[in-house]
């Protein structure tokens, strides 16, 4: 099983609930978080761009492999 986790611009990471079967599908799902977070950021600063200025922080992720004990 795979696994993702988070990375933020404040440093903080985030590990993810979700559990994959190849490295490629946490792949996918580490680069679509990081298109949430970023389109986020674009919709805040769209509504309120004097709370939320558009600093251009962008995510990113790594993945590792969970070995499971038998």
């Amino acid at each position: 099983m795979w696994k993702v986790v988070m990375q933020y611009p404040s440093g903080e990471e985030e590990e993810q609930d979700e559990e994959f079967e190849t490295e490629a599908e946490a792949e996918a799902f580490g680069s679509d978080m990081c298109s949430c977070y970023s389109l986020g950021g674009e919709i805040l600063h769209a509504h309120n761009p004097g709370d939320y200025p558009d600093e251009g922080d962008e995510a990113d992720f790594y993945v590792y492999e969970v070995f499971e004990d038998d």
